[in-house]
């Protein structure tokens, strides 16, 4: 029996719980860590212990002596793989993922081999057996500002922007800003580690992974063992984080050359540790950002340049000075990217890539440009909103910052506040609030997408998303139900498998914007066509969606979400000590799919934000060229303690272009949300603080200096 889609409106925007929510409280949701397979053996990653140099020799022998040791994968004996192609989004592929194919060490923490063994405990033990000889070379893992072999790059946008006689205007300028800031190298720490289990089945390579993409991660797997498309298989059910950094790695690679030497099920998961050196992290930066301004507070001249780094084997930019591109004009208007290639591993994606590390400049430098002025923080930045892109020249989709910044500055209290700095006391504490600026692109890619109407009367989604602990899963539930116009109980969701066709990664916050109009434009034409009356077979009644064509007639604009950042610190002034007392962000981020999630979202971001502003810092040991403390021991975070009563709510900001309205969320909760914090601890104190973390040793030298 056939039963007729029953019209159901308003799921998108009402809050839901996530669909698979008991399965993860309850432990039934498998990851990529632990699903079972029959047969399965443990691989074990070795990494070099010097920065740069040569494998002069590897001693195999008596690790494949060892109890339970099957395999031992090194440059000597491990399958070739292919490196002349183009991946994602036009991306070379950084040859770290080319496991195994020479014998060099460009960097600490290198693959050397990958052993395998019947249980992992064998397998790390025999790795840590592993005895490699090398020939040591010289290392620079130097990172200063103005490195003399920077050189400009541009990464996914210009290197450099100009335009007027930037220092004819800040000659002209009644007030000039001058400062230099800096950002340190700062890691993901996903909960889960970076793991994978791959087997050869019937002569398909079938991959269980932790990624933000699963055909991100076919087609690459499939480029370097030189396979058809179609006989990778991966899937990507549940994921416990990623950040960016949950793309393509070593380990990934190196399982797929042991399931094929071996022809058995291999599992490789990273510790903690080998992800200090394998998975990404976001570069350090330094950034010189100049301001000028006529008395009234309009800017005449902006300048923001920023320096990365990268590894001298791939390069990746981090576009910091990106945010001056798109948040204010100036008569003179130059933004500069740099790299500088050192014996580091190679950066990557990092939530909010460029726009993270560069609003703690701007937005500082826009804070302390409001201070020489005596012009309100606020005020400022509202007259010199642009009209238009300032790099660009586009119009913009919809620009609704300051309606931000009136509701944020209404909520907390702004009005209130004495712009003085060091004034309000209580007890040990001085009290200090700031704010700052929000943006980040907001985009849309091609996208597939199924509808099935099953006989039984329920729906059944098929889409190859991603759902990092978004919440995508149940949004996509939410905007299926409202394309067909039924409860969201009749909608079932699946995601995460390379089978299911192309489909935008999760990132870049354009991941929930792209499923989501393509499983629209599926619901819509599965509604229509059931409205026919001719019922549905014991098969169903499937269509397919591809919006690749609707994307591409996208007029340019710039679009963007945006978002007001609002925080208030104690700093003790004896101990250095800064508490975050409370912080209010609200943004404009198109349509709210899942308000419960997303406000989830927007609060993991500002936390992140409050632990990149006083306490994310990854040190490198000059003599080793490794971390002082690859491990969540040595690289501090935000604890429960440090984070306070947070809130986060937005503005009504539909997008007029995209079917549902969404723009995007997934990066904007930490933007300027340093700087705020930043801001905040200068009216405490009446000291600046450009270089981040704010720990207790800058903040007392500080207060000494001042």
């Amino acid at each position: 029996m056939t039963t007729a889609p029953t019209a159901h409106k308003g799921a998108v925007g009402t809050a839901h719980t996530r669909v698979e929510g008991r399965d993860k409280v309850t432990g039934a949701a498998r990851y990529a860590g632990e699903v079972p397979f029959t047969g399965l053996v443990h691989g074990w990653l070795a990494l070099s212990t010097v920065a740069r140099g040569r494998i002069r020799a590897i001693e195999s022998a008596d690790v494949l002596a060892m109890p339970g040791v099957l395999a031992v994968l090194t440059h000597e004996n491990a399958p070739r793989v292919a490196t002349d192609y183009t991946g994602l989004m036009g991306m070379t592929p950084d040859p770290t993922i080319t496991v195994f194919q020479h014998d060099r060490v460009p960097h600490l923490g290198w693959p050397v081999a990958l052993v395998v063994a019947e249980t992992s405990e064998q397998a790390r033990e025999a790795a840590e057996a592993l005895v490699v000889h090398y020939e040591q070379e010289p290392h620079d893992i130097d990172f200063a500002a103005e490195h003399p072999e920077a050189y400009d790059a541009g990464g996914f946008g210009p290197a450099v922007t100009g335009k007027g006689d930037l220092e004819a205007e800040l000659a002209a300028s009644a007030v000039v800003l001058d400062a230099e800031y800096t950002t340190p190298e700062e890691h993901h720490n996903p909960m889960e580690p970076h793991a994978v289990t791959v087997r050869w089945d019937a002569g398909r390579l079938d991959v269980v992974d932790s990624n933000q993409g699963t055909m991100w991660v076919a087609g690459e797997l499939a480029n370097l063992f030189s396979l058809d498309p179609a006989s990778v298989r991966v899937r990507s059910e549940h994921v416990g984080g990623g950040f960016g950094s949950k793309g393509v790695r070593a380990h990934q690679v190196a399982a797929v050359m042991a399931a094929t030497v071996l022809q058995r099920p291999v599992r490789v998961v990273m510790t903690r540790r080998q992800m200090f050196s394998l998975a990404g992290y976001r570069s350090p930066t330094t950034q010189r950002v100049r301001l000028g301004a006529d008395p009234d507070g309009r800017l005449r001249a902006l300048e923001h340049r920023s320096q990365c780094l990268s590894s001298t084997v791939h390069e990746f930019v981090e576009p910091a000075a990106g945010p001056a591109r798109v948040m204010y004009d100036a008569d003179a208007h130059h933004t500069a990217n740099r790299v500088v290639r050192l014996d580091v591993p190679t950066p990557t994606f990092m939530r909010a890539p460029g726009e993270a590390p560069g609003s703690f400049a701007l937005e500082s430098a826009f804070d302390e440009l409001a201070e020489k002025l005596g012009i309100d923080p606020i005020e400022l930045r509202a007259r010199n909103e642009p009209e238009r892109g300032p790099v660009s020249g586009l119009p913009f989709g919809s620009r609704n910052l300051h309606a931000c910044f009136r509701e944020g500055a209404r909520r907390f209290g702004w009005a209130d506040r004495d712009p003085r700095p060091g004034l309000r006391r209580e007890g040990r504490w001085l009290l200090g609030t700031g704010t700052a600026a929000a943006s980040f692109g907001a985009g849309a890619a091609p996208s597939t997408a199924s509808l099935t109407a099953e006989a039984d009367g329920s729906f059944t989604v098929r889409i190859n998303a991603a759902d990092i602990g978004t919440g995508a899963r149940t949004a996509l539930t939410l905007v299926a139900a409202d394309a067909l116009e039924v409860a969201p109980e009749r909608v079932r969701v699946r995601i995460g498998d390379s089978d299911f066709g192309p489909a935008m990664i999760a990132g870049g916050s354009m991941g929930t914007r792209s499923w989501a109009w393509a499983v629209t434009a599926a619901g819509t034409e599965l509604r229509e066509r059931l409205a026919l009356g001719d019922g549905i077979p014991p098969e169903g009644v499937t269509v397919r969606s591809d919006t690749t064509a609707a994307i591409g007639a996208l007029a340019q604009r710039e679009r963007h979400s945006y978002g007001a950042q609002f925080a208030e610190v104690a700093v003790d002034p004896a101990t250095g000590e800064v508490r975050v007392r409370r912080m209010l962000g609200v943004f404009a981020a198109g349509r709210i799919v899942n308000p419960l999630t997303a406000r989830s979202q927007f609060i993991g971001g500002m936390t992140w934000g409050i632990s990149m502003a006083l306490h994310e810092e990854a040190v490198r040991d000059q003599a080793s060229g490794g971390h002082y403390g690859a491990d969540l021991a040595g690289y501090p975070v935000a604890a429960h303690a440090d984070v306070p009563a947070i809130e986060a709510d937005w503005v009504d900001d539909p997008d007029p272009e995209d079917p549902v309205g969404i723009k995007g969320i997934g990066e904007i909760g930490i933007v300027g949300a340093a700087a705020a914090v930043a801001n905040a601890v200068w009216h405490a104190t009446g000291v600046r603080h450009r270089h981040l973390p704010i720990r207790p040793d800058r903040v007392l030298m500080a207060g000494r200096d001042a």
